[in-house]
């Protein structure tokens, strides 16, 4: 049995070390096929008590674990083709990029995870922007300037001196003016390729079609009350919603996605915080940053999802602490019951 031992303890071993699973495949291979090619060179029946079998028996099994292993890979690439986002149907106006469009997106198009295909998806998609402030004005200065070709932003707040210390996307000079036209204002000036659409109001139960016309959802919504809204209304509209929150130095993003076996935010968070818990920015303060960071990670991640490029945050919510320079990801799933998407 000493060459199963063997096989064990390289394989412990690299888990210790979390080798590469590409590398502890390759070594375990060569291990098995060495002890293949030792009992084919020297068949000693004192041998193959040592090492554990003949060399037919070590082939057999070795086959077999490779079946498995074949398997289970076909059955992970087909699990992530499945809750890929769908091909956004053609434009009549799509009629591949400008000779200015190919140099704006020179960077995206030699990226083999985007290149022409995912920027004609990215001028196709339809995104909708809830919140024009601190997570909102990352993500729509980065969706327009990356090509997303109709954005819609919706706030019902004005510009105020307080916000320009973290939303970046206004200036001095705007002060008074309606949040949602500033941003619109900005990104035009950014990028007038794209289609841009402010609405001056909050969105809200009434508005699932509104949310249907467009292929993902951003929320950076300041309140558990708004989130829990824009929650409903994306569940009710099978439209997957890509939301991010912020407190002092932390912050959070996650994809929710029940149409597609992800959970919702009600079955993370099925109650709202008691009172003092979860103050809001105004109350509890924020770093000025801090936005700036989880919202670009939100404005990577819709990219990423409109794209098909990577892996997502379906069923995954990152964790980002800025006091400390930590960030971690934790696993979450569905929740029986769940009183919106159950």
């Amino acid at each position: 049995m000493l060459g199963v031992w063997l096989l064990a303890g390289f394989g412990a071993f690299g888990l210790i070390l979390r080798l590469p699973g590409r590398v502890m495949g390759a070594a375990l291979s060569l291990l098995w096929a060495g002890i293949i090619v030792l009992l084919a060179v020297a068949p000693d029946a004192s041998l193959s008590r040592m090492v554990g079998g003949s060399a037919i028996q070590w082939l057999v099994a070795g086959g077999f674990a490779a079946l498995v292993l074949g398997y289970r890979g076909l059955l992970g690439r087909l699990r992530a083709r499945a809750i890929q986002p769908e091909p956004l149907a053609p434009s009549p106006e799509d009629d591949g990029l400008s000779g200015a469009e190919l140099d704006r997106y020179a960077r995206h198009l030699v990226l083999r995870e985007i290149g022409g295909p995912g920027q004609m998806r990215l001028r196709r998609a339809r995104v909708l922007v809830v919140g024009a402030g601190g997570l909102g004005s990352p993500v729509c200065l980065y969706l327009a300037a990356a090509g997303v070709g109709r954005i819609t932003v919706a706030d019902d707040d004005v510009v105020s001196l307080s916000n320009l210390q973290r939303q970046v996307i206004f200036r001095s000079d705007q002060r008074g003016e309606a949040k949602a036209e500033a941003a619109a204002t900005a990104m035009k000036a950014l990028n007038p390729h794209v289609q841009l659409t402010p609405l001056t109001r909050r969105v809200g139960a009434g508005d699932v079609d509104l949310f249907r016309q467009h292929d993902l959802i951003i929320d950076g919504s300041d309140s558990f009350s708004s989130r829990q809204a824009v929650n409903a209304v994306c569940v009710a509209a099978g439209v997957p919603l890509l939301a991010g929150s912020i407190s002092q130095w932390e912050g959070q993003v996650t994809l929710y996605d029940p149409a597609r076996g992800g959970p919702c935010l009600t079955c993370l968070f099925p109650d709202e915080p008691a009172a003092g818990l979860a103050p809001a920015c105004a109350e509890a303060g924020v770093v000025g940053a801090l936005p700036g960071v989880v919202g670009s990670l939100m404005a990577l991640e819709a990219i990423k999802y409109l794209t098909g490029a990577g892996r997502d945050l379906r069923g995954r919510l990152m964790l980002f602490d800025g006091l400390y320079g930590e960030n971690r990801v934790i696993k979450t799933q569905r929740r029986a019951g769940c009183s919106v998407c159950g």
